[in-house]
């Protein structure tokens, strides 16, 4: 699974909302996740002097503020090879283990689907 037109339609979703938040903010990334009922929470990196989350873990963090009791699914746009460790951490709080990770470059290409293990 390699391109964006490959995808579920809804996972396409979460990978173009995490894109354009990415560029929308100029932020070195762009996450989004998709909760039990559907619902999605998009956001990019956080870099403040006092607060530093990649924008997987903010869009957890938003997910977890407004109730969400899982994640069916989360998406990273960025230029790094591969989900950090800590991202991976948050969506397996959330999601479980095995909650698909989708890692995209910043043109939208899926590069990988990884679980949150």
């Amino acid at each position: 699974m390699s391109e964006i037109s490959e995808l579920d339609p809804e996972d396409k979703k979460i990978v173009t909302l995490a894109r354009s938040a990415r560029a929308r903010n100029g932020v070195e990334e762009g996450a989004a996740v998709r909760d039990e009922t559907g619902r999605t929470y998009v956001a990019g990196t956080v870099a403040l002097e006092s607060l530093r989350l990649s924008a997987l873990q903010t869009a957890v963090a938003m997910a977890v503020a407004s109730g969400a009791k899982g994640l069916e699914a989360a998406a990273v746009v960025t230029a790094a090879d591969a989900p950090a460790d800590a991202d991976l951490a948050a969506v397996r709080d959330l999601g479980g283990a095995g909650t698909p990770v989708l890692l995209a470059g910043p043109d939208g290409t899926v590069r990988s689907v990884t679980g949150a293990r």
